[in-house]
C-alpha cells in the first residue's frame, strides 16, 4: 500500500498480466491495482448483502466493479455453480467408485456440501469474473467510462443572465 509512483503496475504481456489479475481475484483484490479489496473484509460483515455485494469501486484507481445492473448473473450461474456442480461430481465419483458407499450415503453427502461450498464461492466467483471480463473486454475508451477512473460529478452549468427580447 503505497504512493501511486511506487507501485509497479500491471505486467506488461498478455500470459503474465492474466496470471497476475487471477491472482488479484483469488486475494479479493481490484483487478486493476491489485491493492484494494473487492469486498467488505469478513470480519466487518453484517448481513448477506455484505457478503454477496463488491463494493462500488476501487478507492485507489476509481475502476468501478459493476458496469451495469445484473453484471455479475453470470459469475453466479457459470462460475459459482459450475464450481460446484464439479465439487459435487467429484464426491459423487470418490464415494460411490471408490469407497462403495451405500447410494442413499453417497447422495446425503453429495448433496449438503454443495450449497455450503456455492455459499463461500460467491466472492470468489464475482472476483475471477471480474477479472476474466476486464481481461478478455478491456472496454477502454466506451461510452460508459470503461475501467478509466472515476471523476467526481461536474456541478450543474451556472444560469446565464440574459433577459428575455420583448417585441414591443
Amino acid at each position: 500500500m503505497g504512493s501511486n509512483s511506487d507501485h509497479p503496475g500491471p505486467p506488461e504481456y498478455a500470459f503474465e498480466r492474466f496470471l497476475w489479475m487471477m491472482a488479484n481475484a483469488a486475494r479479493w483484490k481490484c483487478p486493476t491495482c491489485g491493492e484494494r479489496p473487492l469486498f467488505v473484509p469478513s470480519y466487518k460483515v453484517r448481513s448477506l448483502q455484505d457478503w454477496f455485494m463488491p463494493l462500488d469501486g476501487c478507492p485507489r484507481c476509481g475502476y468501478p466493479y459493476e458496469r451495469e445492473p445484473g453484471y455479475f448473473l453470470l459469475s453466479i450461474f457459470a462460475i459459482n455453480y459450475g464450481a460446484g456442480a464439479l465439487l459435487g461430481l467429484l464426491i459423487y465419483l470418490v464415494l460411490d467408485f471408490w469407497l462403495r458407499l451405500p447410494i442413499w450415503l453417497v447422495l446425503t453427502l453429495t448433496i449438503i456440501p454443495m450449497p455450503i461450498f456455492n455459499l463461500f464461492f460467491a466472492r470468489h466467483s464475482k472476483a475471477f469474473f471480474l477479472a476474466f471480463d476486464l481481461f478478455f473486454d478491456p472496454h477502454h475508451g466506451e461510452d460508459d467510462g470503461g475501467d478509466q477512473r472515476i471523476e467526481p460529478p461536474v456541478s450543474p452549468p451556472k444560469t446565464p443572465g440574459f433577459q428575455p427580447i420583448s417585441k414591443f
